[in-house]
């Protein structure tokens, strides 16, 4: 399966997020610190990134523009308790393959990665 990087400042939520994704097989690396996630994306290969919009030092989009920078083939999921146009807008214009609303559903999260890690989810299978 995948290695995924969870980055929530909310403990809870990125708890809960990286609780559905190990029960899919997958290897979950969970921050609330954007400067340790992407301190630990210069060392260790992450196939997708999993960010919230709203944290407290960077927003979403600036730590996903870095993990592009260190890690250009990441893949970005974006979600967010505040969804604007211009935040959707943001995101995709930095590469996020997807922009989802909180809370997020399990069943939606789980069908979104599938289809952003795509044919890579079935060798495991």
């Amino acid at each position: 399966m995948s290695t995924i990087l969870v980055l929530d400042d909310v403990e809870d939520a990125a708890i809960l997020v990286s609780r559905i994704l190990k029960k899919k097989g997958h290897t979950v690396h969970l921050f609330t610190d954007e400067d340790e996630a992407l301190s630990c994306a210069k060392t260790q290969h992450f196939d997708l990134a999993i960010l919230d919009m709203k944290l407290r030092k960077m927003d979403g989009v600036e730590v996903l523009v870095e993990l592009k920078r260190i890690q250009p083939q990441i893949k970005a999921i974006m979600l967010t308790g505040y969804p604007t146009a211009q935040t959707a807008l943001r995101s995709k214009n930095q590469g996020a393959a997807a922009y989802c609303v909180k809370p997020i559903d399990k069943h939606e999260l789980e069908q979104t990665v599938a289809e952003i890690l795509g044919p890579q989810e079935c060798k495991a299978s």
